[in-house]
């Protein structure tokens, strides 16, 4: 029940079964690419271009910052966790100027004057933020923050869904997100092998003026499919198990999906509170319907409780940063957001925790 990579379905796992040919050479997977660009395009509410790239999802996470920025290029990076501020270091280490607009990681993100202020005087290029923080089980509001990019003129706003696209609402281009970044291994219950972004018009002519060269570069997939020539070697499977991820949501419902997500969210930590485990958030932070963090029970180190757990068949994710050693994470995305596997699974901790 770790937070990802989820337990990957079957009708996925048939995709790697496949002898396909070369992507490079193949037309049919350039339909297939098709395909998958405009479930993700439903699944990520825009009609911005999507790519898809052979990687874990932290991929798209480095492609985007590298393909629209240069060194000493100003980006806000809003911070309710772990990866919201890992995101304004990684601009850092590209020697970019970082201000970061910084909550508690038991806090979503609220207030919304500060970060107006900040972006008054900054005026960055870029905006960066967290719709899902697994680390901390919250899910941040990025309507706000699109809303202040749009009436200050901020040319980029820079979204990791990576943990909630296909498990939450994500609507890209209502909320004015340029770059919108997803990976496989999450809600959409594939391997971790694939990640894929939204990029927006105003994206495309900056990463035109950038020109970064390199495998992670965004700027050979805009006329990839036009030109039938992808920048390397295809992952023909790995998209086609996108592909079929993204079809069971949309056969599903997004709509459905989040309210199956939601359930099973409901259930886990109503369970949880009931067996007397705090959860983590306790302040008035959004809950993620994907992940749900809580206190590791006293007389329990992290190690002794994951041992525990581990000895009656269960596997739950520990956490990150200031959060290691103080929080267990329960992954309720994609094929886990199932009530029967979250009852099975909150039978043992309760039997653990007393």
């Amino acid at each position: 029940m770790v937070p990802g990579p989820v337990s990957v379905p079957e009708t996925i796992r048939q995709a790697y079964a496949v002898d396909y040919g070369s992507g490079d050479m193949e037309t049919d997977y350039v339909d297939v690419y098709v395909q998958t660009q405009q479930k993700l395009q439903r699944i990520l509410g825009t009609t911005s271009d999507i790519v898809i790239q052979s990687g874990e999802g932290m991929l798209a996470l480095w492609s985007a910052l590298k393909s629209c920025l240069v060194p000493g290029d100003r980006v806000l990076a809003v911070s309710t966790g772990v990866f919201g501020y890992g995101i304004g270091e990684m601009a850092r280490s590209m020697n970019a100027q970082v201000e970061f607009i910084e909550f508690q990681y038991n806090e979503t993100i609220h207030g919304l004057d500060r970060i107006e202020a900040a972006i008054a005087a900054f005026k960055p290029k870029m905006i960066t933020a967290v719709h899902c923080e697994t680390p901390s089980g919250t899910l941040n509001p990025i309507d706000g923050l699109g809303a202040l990019k749009k009436a200050h003129g901020v040319p980029l706003l820079y979204v990791d869904a990576v943990a909630s696209a296909g498990g939450a609402a994500m609507l890209a281009d209502a909320w004015h997100v340029d770059l919108c970044l997803g990976g496989s291994q999450k809600c959409l219950s594939c391997p971790p092998d694939m990640s894929f972004l939204s990029v927006s018009r105003n994206a495309w002519d900056i990463i035109q003026q950038v020109d970064y060269a390199g495998y992670d570069a965004l700027k050979p997939f805009q006329d990839a499919v036009k030109n039938r020539y992808f920048p390397y070697t295809p992952n023909w499977h790995g998209t086609e198990s996108l592909n079929k991820g993204a079809e069971l949501i949309l056969n599903e419902g997004l709509e459905n999906s989040f309210n199956r997500h939601e359930a099973a969210a409901t259930l886990c930590r109503r369970r949880l509170v009931k067996m007397g485990i705090d959860l983590y958030p306790v302040a008035d932070a959004v809950h993620s319907p994907t992940v749900t963090a809580a206190v590791i029970p006293p007389g329990f180190s992290w190690e002794t409780w994951d041992a525990a757990l581990r000895n009656h068949g269960l596997v739950v994710g520990g956490s990150l940063g200031p959060l290691s050693g103080k929080i267990f994470r329960l992954g309720h995305m994609g094929s886990q957001a199932d009530t029967a596997l979250i009852e099975k699974a909150l039978d043992i901790i309760e039997a653990v925790r007393h």
